[in-house]
């Protein structure tokens, strides 16, 4: 079956200027624009020795002391990929020209009430303005989607995210001490992955913990998302699981009434090392043993899937695309399931009388 995943380019010519150089930009933005054959005009940083090096690394015309520089010098059609902390949002988007485009790195803030801020400033400058959910364009998503689209498996009746690894969160300094760690800075790419799936949920049920011997705010999550009486839909994520990788697993399972499909998602076991993902899906067929297909698909989550966010943004820039599939407006809704999400973990289930 020849299964269409790989993302749509833009048909213009779109230059960048990329806001930030941490490691995310190192490993997955440049070389994914790279693949793409996308023009980085220009980056910018707090401290410039860091863009001057990413600059030399992949050759990068023009490095700037500030945005403001970097925005005075932005050519026509520039998109800007902002890739700072939440908490710097705001003023690095007052800066931008009204009605620009922008990719702004995940989350939409560090809760709901700065998502809320950023929306409400995205519109008032009037910008197209994405959130970097990224993992809706890894190639075992876009895949899955397409198949599912098809109706190769059927109606759709069970989505789950199982994730059983050990996280070096000691690699991400910034991120390591955030209160809401594992759900706002993790399991919100599945939320958010869920919801591109189904929709919004009435709502969810979910739990976040501690490892006892940590002093992470949590490592360890469960959420349950109610989308009525049929469909079932759940994120099982485990980061303290330090025990060899025999047990390790890291994977999405869509099931439906024709089939099925899983992906395992190699890049986080190992992490940041990775190993290959593997696609397989299965399609029942009434008197005979279910058989499982197993399809390679060029890419992965790092870095092929960050072509697809900024990839539909230009599209949408230039109009060849209708739909900005992770626009602030639809993001704004992750944001509201994962601030559910907490508020569900803080209050606690039904006591057992």
């Amino acid at each position: 079956m020849d299964i269409q995943y790989k993302p749509v380019l833009p048909e213009t010519k779109q230059p960048i200027i990329i806001i930030g150089a941490g490691g995310i930009v190192a490993d997955a933005h440049l070389p994914a624009y790279k693949i793409a054959g996308f023009e980085v005009y220009g980056i910018v940083n707090r401290t410039k020795a860091r863009a001057q090096k990413l600059a030399d690394a992949f050759g990068i015309p023009h490095v700037f002391d500030t945005v403001a520089e970097a925005v005075a010098a932005a050519p026509e059609n520039t998109v800007f990929d902002i890739t700072i902390m939440p908490e710097q949002y705001i003023e690095t988007l007052k800066q931008l020209p009204d009605g620009a485009a922008v990719l702004i790195q995940k989350p939409m803030g560090n809760d709901f009430n700065q998502a809320k801020e950023i929306l409400a400033l995205c519109r008032a400058k009037n910008l197209k303005a994405a959130i970097n959910f990224q993992l809706r364009f890894a190639p075992f998503v876009s895949a899955a989607k397409y198949l599912i689209d098809k109706g190769l498996i059927g109606e759709l009746y069970d989505m789950e995210v199982r994730v059983t690894i050990k996280t070096p969160w000691e690699i991400f300094p910034h991120v390591i001490i955030h209160p809401r760690l594992e759900i706002q800075y993790h399991s919100i790419h599945y939320v958010d992955l869920i919801r591109s799936f189904l929709g919004n949920p009435n709502s969810v049920l979910a739990k976040t913990l501690k490892h006892p011997a940590k002093s992470l705010s949590s490592s360890r999550s469960t959420i349950l998302f109610d989308y009525g009486d049929t469909m079932h839909a759940v994120i099982n994520t485990n980061h303290d699981h330090d025990f060899g990788p025999r047990h390790q697993e890291s994977y999405i399972k869509w099931e439906g009434t024709k089939g099925a499909i899983v992906a395992k998602i190699g890049l986080l076991m190992d992490y940041p090392h990775g190993v290959p993902d593997v696609f397989e899906y299965c399609v029942a067929e009434a008197g005979k043993t279910p058989e499982w297909q197993t399809v390679k698909l060029e890419g992965s989550w790092f870095p092929e899937a960050f072509i697809g966010t900024i990839a539909n943004l230009m599209r949408y820039s230039e109009g060849s695309s209708p739909v900005l599939h992770t626009s602030v407006e639809d993001v704004i809704d992750t944001m509201a399931v994962v601030e559910s999400a907490y508020r569900s973990s803080d209050t606690g289930g039904v006591k057992v009388k």
